[in-house]
């Protein structure tokens, strides 16, 4: 076993020993497409997120993952059951009280989104500014102490032109935790980072999930990261939980599902091909 993989047992293991608190998320019972006759995206949905815990949602492409995301932002709203952030229901809310909601909520973008006309430290000012009434001399302070957690103090005054791709993706989280969020959810946060820049990037999501006393959920593909910092994972399939457990268990099973994706393999319970006509009812002809 390298010793990342076993800091990142260790890390769990402390955790789950201290115990986790309240459930910071709830999505109870969701039933959600994005129109009336449309394919059922998520059915019967039901999944728990407590506070410091570092939860993975996983699955193929098209299952419904990041939507599940946007079900908690308050960008969709369910058409049954459930979507409960702190107790309250998102999908009742007026537009006062999701906005009050959602500064509960960092947000890491799938390859960090910054604002390419502002500098490095205005990127990460920026939900200070638009969150606080903060003095210029305290929000310099929170900047920099966010900067240095993700080791990027030094590169303030560049523009997101001037730093890489891992780089941004650090900035971006740094942006992500200005606030403090008791919530920080993540979409892909390791697609398309080198090595490098991929095993920093995991280990400050547990690090600083755990320093905060947060929650944080990852939807993302790559197993062999997500499975050293996770302390829970889902497995969506179909809009359903397709198998769910603590990433020691998950690698144990023999779950056809579970084990299509941890191996990779085409050939299982999820289809390659989109559901639609066959062949024969395409091209009009009969085929052998």
């Amino acid at each position: 076993m390298n010793s990342s993989h076993s800091n990142s047992v260790d890390v769990r293991e402390k955790t789950a020993s201290a115990g986790h608190g309240e459930v910071v998320v709830q999505i109870k019972d969701v039933n959600f497409s994005y129109a009336p006759g449309e394919r059922q995206i998520l059915s019967g949905l039901n999944m728990e997120f407590r506070r410091g815990q570092v939860v993975a949602v996983m699955g193929g492409s098209g299952c419904g993952k990041t939507t599940i995301l946007r079900l908690i932002g308050g960008q969709f709203t369910a058409q049954s059951g459930q979507v409960l952030f702190e107790g309250c229901d998102i999908g009742k809310m007026n537009g006062t009280e999701l906005m009050a909601a959602r500064r509960r909520m960092g947000m890491l973008f799938q390859f960090g989104a910054l604002f390419t006309d502002l500098s490095v430290f205005e990127n990460v000012a920026f939900p200070l500014r638009e969150h606080t009434n903060l003095s210029e001399e305290l929000l310099r302070s929170l900047v920099l102490m966010k900067l240095n957690a993700v080791g990027l103090r030094g590169a303030r005054d560049l523009m997101p032109s001037q730093i890489s791709g891992g780089m941004a993706r650090r900035v971006a989280l740094a942006r992500a935790i200005a606030l403090d969020p008791p919530l920080i959810m993540y979409d892909e946060p390791f697609a398309g980072l080198d090595p490098i820049s991929l095993g920093i990037t995991a280990r400050l999501i547990r690090d600083l999930n755990q320093a905060l006393g947060a929650t944080s959920l990852l939807v993302t593909h790559d197993v062999e990261e997500t499975f050293e910092i996770a302390d829970y994972v889902y497995f969506i399939a179909n809009g359903r939980i397709g198998a769910e457990g603590n990433p020691e268990e998950l690698s144990r099973s023999t779950d056809p599902f579970v084990r299509q994706f941890l191996d990779a393999s085409p050939d299982g319970p999820v289809p390659f091909h989109y559901p639609g006509q066959t062949l024969s009812e395409d091209f009009g002809v009969r085929l052998k």
